[in-house]
C-alpha cells in the first residue's frame, strides 16, 4: 500500500469536464493498494493520512493534523503509484493490486478516513475513472507513506 499525502488550500476533481467533489485547507491523499496488501494496512494507513501533524501551529511548527484545523479530505486512487521504473522507460504496474481487490481496499481505506475525521469532511474521487485534479498545494508539503 502506497499514500501520497499533500497538504493543500483546495483541491478539485473533474470528471468529464464537471467538477465531482472539492474540498477547502486539507489534505489530498493519492491511494494505492498493491499486491500482496492484507487488510490490517488499510486501519493504520488512514489513521496516519488523517492525523499527520502537518499543519503549522501560532508557532509556525508543524504540530497539528486535519482535525485540528477543522480540515478536509480527498482521498483518489491512483494506482500508477504502484508503478516501477527499473529498467527501460515505461513504468512496470504488475505490482498493482487486481482492480475488484483494489476497489474494496479504497473503500475501506476511505470508511476508516471517515471513521477517525466524519463523514462530513471525507471526499472522493471515481475508483478507476479518468480525473483531472486542481490542487493548490501548500508548502508544498508532500509526505509518502509505504
Amino acid at each position: 500500500m502506497k499514500c501520497v499525502v499533500q497538504r493543500v488550500d483546495s483541491c478539485k476533481v473533474f470528471i468529464d469536464g464537471e467538477v465531482y467533489s472539492n474540498i477547502g485547507k486539507g489534505v489530498l491523499v493519492l491511494f494505492c493498494a498493491e499486491k500482496g496488501d492484507d487488510h490490517d494496512k488499510i486501519k493504520w494507513f488512514a489513521d496516519k493520512c488523517a492525523n499527520l501533524r502537518i499543519f503549522s501551529d501560532e508557532n509556525g511548527k508543524m504540530s497539528l493534523g486535519v482535525k485540528d484545523i477543522d480540515g478536509e479530505m480527498m482521498i483518489v486512487s491512483q494506482f500508477t503509484l504502484a508503478g516501477v521504473v527499473k529498467k527501460g522507460r515505461r513504468p512496470d504496474f504488475t505490482g498493482a493490486m487486481e482492480p475488484e481487490l483494489a476497489k474494496e481496499f479504497y473503500e475501506k481505506f476511505v470508511e476508516e478516513c471517515k471513521k477517525i475525521l466524519g463523514d462530513d469532511k471525507i471526499k472522493t474521487g471515481v475508483f478507476a475513472a479518468s480525473m483531472k485534479l486542481d490542487i493548490l498545494n501548500n508548502g508544498p508539503v508532500t509526505i509518502i507513506l509505504q
